[in-house]
């Protein structure tokens, strides 16, 4: 890891322990010339009036650490963007695939990954496009998924789906989720998708209680562009983010996911790899 300078720091709001472990890290920080920019909960927990915006935070920082869960880390992914900072993620929610890093393993992790002893676990991101009558209405970039349902008190929607301009079929369905191989242990999975190890370059399509029982998830390659049209009657479709953000879909509207440029490089605790993570928040057998 590059020498290190100023840090960001992330916070999960709410969580009775950021009272003690945002002002814990800032003097450990500090006690190696190292300084700190908050986000607003990061700084409510310091008791600082100080804070950045979050899509301010990342700039001139080395290290970004997130206090929370998946969901924190999340929206930590879209403020790194693509510079390449590394993210050191600690886990203060409930499953935290992505924040694999405990609270009692905070600080020797950090002193790991300060000597640089630390895994990187590089997560490619997808792209997303809207497009209506070919010109492009919004933008975003996800790192588990996106995903297309109906909005409240529809019925099941139709979306008409293409892979590199090969028709697979029109669902008609709850929904339809396109997710990396780092969202196919989010929703994805929920809905019956498959488990694709996050160094496989691959994207899964997950249609959500499809009406016709024999529609399946389907791999297709993170070079394939899947193109998506939306069938149903007007705002009776939702594109959501990573579950954080979106919008809602008109008819006609084509939602365009392919493999991002971007990446977001995670750090890793060098003795716990995926398989590891997998049975201890899946409660698989041991041997």
């Amino acid at each position: 890891m590059a020498a290190i300078s100023c840090v960001a720091i992330i916070a999960r709001p709410g969580v009775a322990v950021g009272n003690k472990v945002v002002p814990e890290l800032i003097a450990w920080f500090a006690a190696r010339g190292i300084a700190t920019r908050l986000d607003e909960h990061a700084a409510h927990y310091a008791g600082s009036a100080q804070s950045y915006l979050r899509d301010e935070i990342a700039e001139g920082v080395q290290l970004m650490i997130v206090l929370g869960g998946d969901g924190t880390l999340l929206a930590a992914a879209r403020a790194v963007g693509d510079n390449g900072i590394p993210v050191f993620s600690v886990n203060l929610g409930s499953l935290g695939f992505l924040t694999a890093i405990t609270l009692d393993g905070l600080f020797p992790e950090l002193e790991r990954a300060m000597r640089g002893e630390s895994r990187m676990g590089v997560r490619r991101m997808l792209s997303c496009q809207i497009l209506r009558d070919d010109q492009e209405i919004a933008h975003y970039d996800a790192l588990n998924d996106v995903v297309l349902t109906k909005a409240a008190l529809a019925r099941v929607i139709d979306l008409e789906t293409y892979v590199d301009n090969h028709f697979i079929c029109r669902y008609k369905a709850d929904g339809l989720i396109i997710a990396t191989p780092t969202g196919s242990t989010a929703y994805s999975l929920s809905a019956g998708g498959p488990i694709i190890f996050p160094s496989v370059a691959a994207l899964s399509i997950t249609p959500i209680c499809p009406h016709m029982l024999t529609n399946r998830p389907v791999i297709v390659s993170d070079s394939s562009i899947i193109q998506v049209i939306a069938r149903g009657d007007e705002d009776s479709i939702w594109l959501t983010v990573d579950g954080q953000v979106g919008q809602p879909l008109q008819q006609g509207d084509k939602v365009v996911a392919k493999s991002s440029h971007k990446t977001i490089n995670l750090i890793r605790p060098p003795i716990m790899l995926y398989f590891d993570v997998l049975r201890a928040k899946l409660h698989w057998g041991e041997r």
